[in-house]
């Protein structure tokens, strides 16, 4: 009788080449290298083929590589197909729906959006992680997620089968403390030049579209703090320590909940915002939910053109 495969071992040879490294898989499967260098070993032994090249230190799939990933992704896709129907026909058990939010989402956007998953018919239990975009892909190729919020999608060529739905666009707007509203909001957005400006961090896209958006209208506020998380940044916004912005899409609240003032707006720098999700055509009833009541928020909410530049 022929040896059966070991799933195990397909899922630490797809990890890998998920995440491009050992090393990596291993902090994602909470193993040791030499653990999952091993598995890998013994896994090309049993199907008598090398499935790497490495190049530098990056592990990259061979053709037998690639065609065994195709085979992975698809039985790891009908794994947790058949978990989600088991439960569906199970009344007794909640619909169990894991969403990834990276961790430069606005919060109270992501709250507006995944508090209709409630919506759905029958007992549903929502779980809900945070981190960087990296790592919440490696557990959406792992299927441990049904759905990556993100402010960008997956690029090209990135070994996941996942697709991306834009859920909306919004331009930025900028506050300040009451007193400094006043003075900045005439002749806006020159009248940042050289004033005291809280910036976002690398993780988010924000950055780099906001400073070449400066550098086209030849301001240069005087960076004085960077954040990565951004509430932080609303706070020390909120003390009088230097202007920020958000996606305008979530103006109301920032004004009403850090008592800021609205200074300008502009929809030459835009954010995006997506779902990313295995499916090209979405047919998983919390993702379709999600995605629908995205779009519905994003078209209630137009940009407001009395003071854009």
């Amino acid at each position: 009788m022929a040896q059966q495969l070991n799933y195990n071992h397909l899922r630490y040879f797809y990890t890998i080449a998920s995440e491009g490294s050992i090393v990596k898989a291993a902090k994602v499967l909470h193993l040791s290298p030499q653990t999952i260098s091993g598995q890998l070993t013994v896994f090309e032994n049993y199907l008598g083929v090398q499935l790497f090249e490495r190049k530098g230190k990056r592990l990259v799939m061979n053709q037998s590589g690639k065609m065994v990933y195709g085979y992975a992704e698809d039985i790891f896709s009908l794994g947790a197909e058949l978990q989600q129907r088991i439960n569906a026909v199970d009344s007794s058990q909640p619909f169990v729906f894991n969403v990834g939010v990276t961790d430069v989402i606005p919060k109270i956007l992501a709250v507006d959006i995944l508090k209709n998953s409630f919506d759905l018919e029958g007992p549903i239990k929502l779980v809900c992680r945070e981190g960087d975009f990296d790592s919440l892909l490696s557990e959406l190729a792992l299927n441990q997620l049904d759905l990556v919020l993100s402010d960008r999608p997956l690029a090209p060529g990135v070994p996941i089968r996942a697709y991306n739905h834009l859920l909306g666009e919004c331009g930025l707007s900028f506050y300040a403390d009451t007193q400094s509203a006043r003075k900045l909001r005439k002749g806006f957005p020159e009248s940042l030049h050289q004033h005291p400006f809280l910036i976002c961090g690398d993780k988010s896209n924000q950055k780099i579209n906001l400073q070449s958006w400066f550098n086209q209208k030849q301001i240069h506020p005087a960076i004085t703090a960077e954040f990565d998380d951004s509430a932080m940044m609303k706070y020390f916004g909120q003390s009088g320590y230097g202007v920020f912005c958000t996606p305008r899409i979530i103006e109301k609240h920032v004004s009403r909940q850090y008592g800021v003032s609205v200074i300008g707006r502009t929809t030459q720098v835009t954010e995006r915002f997506y779902a990313i999700s295995p499916e090209r055509k979405v047919k998983h009833p919390g993702v379709k939910m999600l995605v629908e009541a995205a779009e519905k928020i994003f078209a209630r909410n137009p940009e407001d053109s009395k003071i854009m530049r």
